[in-house]
C-alpha cells in the first residue's frame, strides 16, 4: 500500500475544497432563496465566535491526548487501555460540551421545541400511546409530535419517558445519558477492530476515536445514544462471529433491534453488520458461526414487544417520509445537500480520516483478488473492509434524500466506523493535533444547533 504523505495531503486538500464549496454555495442559496434552512451552511450552526468554562478543559484534553495517546495506546493493557479510551472520550465529549456552559450546553439540548423531553408527558399510558402513536405523525395531523419525535420510532421517547420514570427527570440527566453512553461507542468500535482486524490497528486507532471532531455534537443530541447502542450491536457481532461465543450474537440481535427502533436509518447498520459476517466467515483466527437462531431471536425481540404493543414500524416510517417531505424536508434541495451533506461528514470526521480512507481504498485495491495473494486476510486490508462498509452506509443514507442537512448529528453512528481509518497515518501526533484544531475551531467559532 502506497505511504506517501504527499497523497494523504492531497485528499485533505480535496476534502477541504469541497467544504469551502459548500460553505460558499450554501451561503448564496440560503442568502437568496432561503430554502436550506441552516444559518451557517452546510452545518446546524451560526458564526459566533465564543469562549466558555469548557475551554480549558478542552485544550488540556486535546494536549494531553496529542502528547500521550499514541504512546499509552502501544503501552497499555488490552483493559486499561478501554478504560483510558473512555475515561478521555468523556472529558473530551463533556468539556467540548461545557463551552456553552451547562444550560445551553448540556441541559437544554433536549428540551427544545424539537426535542424529545417536550413529549414525555404524554406517555403517561405508555401503551395507549404507543397504538396512538402513528396518528400524531403527519404535520396536519391533530396533537401531531414534534419532529424529532414524530421523525424516530418511539423507541427514543420512551428511553427518556422511562428516566422520567425513575427519577432521572429533566435535561440534565437526559443530555448526561446520551454523553455517557455515547462515550462508550468508541469503546465498542476498538472490540470490534480488534476482533475483527487484530490487536495493532485497534491500539492505532484508540487516540484518533477519543480525540474526534465528532464528539463536537456527540455531548448536544440523542444520536449519540444511538450511535452507541448501533456500535455495539456490531461490535457483539463481531465478539460472536470470531468465537467469542453465542451470548453475543443473541446480544447483538438485541441491540440492532433495538436500534431499528430508535432511528429508522440504523437499519442502514446492516452494511457494516454484514461486513462483520464477511471478515468472520474468512478471518484466519475466526471459529465457526455462533447460532444464528439466537442471533435472529434477540433481533426479534424489541420489534415483536412493539408491535404486540400496537406500534406498526412500516407504517409509522410510510408516515414520517410524508413528513418529512411536508416540512422542510420537502424544501431543502436535494441538489445540493447530495454533495454537501458529505462536507459535513468531512467536518465531522477530520482530516485524519480523509487521509486514513484514502489509504483504507488503497489497501483494499492492493488486496484485492488477483493483486497480491498474500496481501488477502491482513489486518490492514480487513479494516479496510469494515471501514468501506460504514462508507456505503452512510452514501446510501446520502442518496436516499432523507438526510438533508443535520447530518453532523444524523451521521454519527456511521462515523464513528469512519474513525479507525486514521490507524492507516504515520506521524500520529501531527494528525492528531489537526482533528484536536478542527473540533476546537468548530465549537469555538460556531454556536451548532446541536
Amino acid at each position: 500500500m502506497t505511504r506517501s504523505p504527499r497523497r494523504d495531503l492531497y485528499a485533505v486538500l480535496a476534502a477541504a475544497l469541497l467544504v469551502t464549496a459548500a460553505v460558499l454555495v450554501g451561503r448564496h442559496i440560503q442568502g437568496t432563496r432561503r430554502t436550506l434552512f441552516v444559518n451557517w451552511p452546510p452545518l446546524l450552526a451560526d458564526w459566533e465566535p465564543h469562549l466558555g468554562p469548557g475551554t480549558p478543559a478542552a485544550l488540556t484534553v486535546a494536549a494531553a491526548v496529542v502528547a500521550y495517546g499514541p504512546a499509552l495506546a502501544a503501552r497499555l493493557t488490552w483493559r486499561a487501555l478501554l478504560a483510558a479510551a473512555w475515561a478521555a472520550s468523556l472529558a473530551w465529549i463533556l468539556s467540548l460540551a461545557l463551552v456553552d456552559g451547562w444550560h445551553r450546553g448540556i441541559a437544554e439540548q433536549l428540551t427544545t421545541r424539537h426535542e424529545y423531553l417536550r413529549s414525555v408527558g404524554r406517555f403517561d399510558d405508555i401503551p395507549a400511546a404507543l397504538r396512538d402513536f402513528t396518528a400524531h405523525i403527519l404535520l396536519d395531523a391533530p396533537g401531531n409530535w414534534p419532529a424529532h419525535v414524530a421523525g424516530h420510532p418511539p423507541g427514543a421517547t420512551l428511553t427518556f419517558v422511562l428516566l422520567d420514570r425513575i427519577g432521572l427527570r429533566g435535561g440534565g440527566w437526559a443530555g448526561m445519558w446520551c454523553i455517557t453512553l455515547g462515550a462508550t461507542a468508541c469503546l465498542a468500535v476498538l472490540v470490534a477492530v480488534r476482533a475483527l482486524a487484530g490487536e495493532e490497528p485497534a491500539r492505532r486507532a484508540a487516540p484518533f476515536l477519543v480525540l474526534a471532531p465528532a464528539a463536537v455534537w456527540t455531548g448536544t443530541s440523542a444520536d449519540a445514544y444511538f450511535a452507541a447502542v448501533a456500535a455495539w450491536a456490531v461490535a457483539l457481532l463481531a465478539l460472536a462471529v470470531t468465537g467469542g461465543g453465542a451470548g453475543w450474537a443473541a446480544g447483538s440481535g438485541l441491540l440492532f433491534g433495538l436500534a431499528c427502533y430508535l432511528s429508522y436509518g440504523l437499519t442502514l447498520m446492516a452494511f457494516p453488520g454484514a461486513a462483520v459476517l464477511l471478515l468472520g466467515r474468512r478471518g484466519v483466527r475466526a471459529r465457526p458461526l455462533a447460532p444464528a437462531g439466537l442471533f435472529l431471536a434477540g433481533l426479534a425481540v424489541v420489534p415483536a414487544a412493539f408491535t404486540l404493543a400496537g406500534f406498526d414500524w412500516w407504517e409509522a416510517y410510510r408516515l414520517l417520509v410524508t413528513r418529512y417531505h411536508q416540512g422542510a424536508g420537502g424544501v431543502r434541495p436535494y441538489g445540493y445537500w447530495v454533495w454537501a451533506n458529505l462536507a459535513c461528514a468531512v467536518l465531522v470526521t477530520g482530516p485524519a480520516t480523509v487521509a486514513g480512507l484514502r489509504r483504507a481504498g488503497a489497501a483494499l485495491w492492493q488486496g484485492r483478488p488477483g493483486r497480491d495473494p498474500a496481501a488477502r486476510g491482513r489486518g490492514e486490508t480487513r479494516l479496510a473492509l469494515l471501514v468501506a462498509a460504514a462508507a456505503l452506509a452512510l452514501l446510501a443514507a446520502d442518496l436516499s434524500g432523507m438526510s438533508k442537512a443535520e447530518t453532523e448529528r444524523i451521521w454519527l453512528p456511521f462515523a464513528v466506523w469512519l474513525l479507525p481509518a486514521a490507524a492507516f497515518l504515520g506521524h500520529p501526533r501531527a494528525w492528531l493535533a489537526a482533528q484536536a484544531v478542527l473540533a476546537l475551531l468548530l465549537n469555538h467559532l460556531l454556536r451548532t444547533g446541536w
